[in-house]
């Protein structure tokens, strides 16, 4: 079992910035990727970016390219999902995600962001 915890999310305006957290705990080392997923009301839950735990290899999803950057810190087990620029379009709940092979298995309970005008 892993168990994560993300922390970071909170109500902001456009143009903002905001980090989020995830600290992985248990048995993290059966995992490889870990990503961050957003669902905005009324929408479908979307991947926003992932990093790999072996290979550091990184995939950002289009709509924030240039905007969020993801990486990690394998001393404290823990993914960041650094927010900048932020829209309105942005408004979701964040949630992040580790697994292998495109398949995430364990999830945490989410995080909110808001971006108000």
């Amino acid at each position: 079992q892993v168990q994560l915890v993300e922390s970071g999310g909170g109500l902001v305006h456009v143009g903002d910035s905001l980090r989020l957290s995830c600290v992985a705990s248990g048995r993290t080392s059966t995992t490889d990727a870990m990503g961050w997923f957003r669902q905005a009301p009324g929408k479908d839950r979307e991947i926003v970016a992932a990093i790999t735990r072996r290979r550091g290899n990184i995939h950002v999803a289009d709509s924030v390219k240039g905007r969020f950057t993801i990486y990690r810190d394998p001393a404290k087990d823990t993914v960041y999902l650094q927010m900048d620029y932020l829209q309105l379009e942005d408004t979701a709940v964040y949630f992040c995600a580790v697994g292998n092979g495109g398949q995430y298995d364990y999830w945490g309970q989410g995080t909110r962001v808001t971006v108000s005008s």
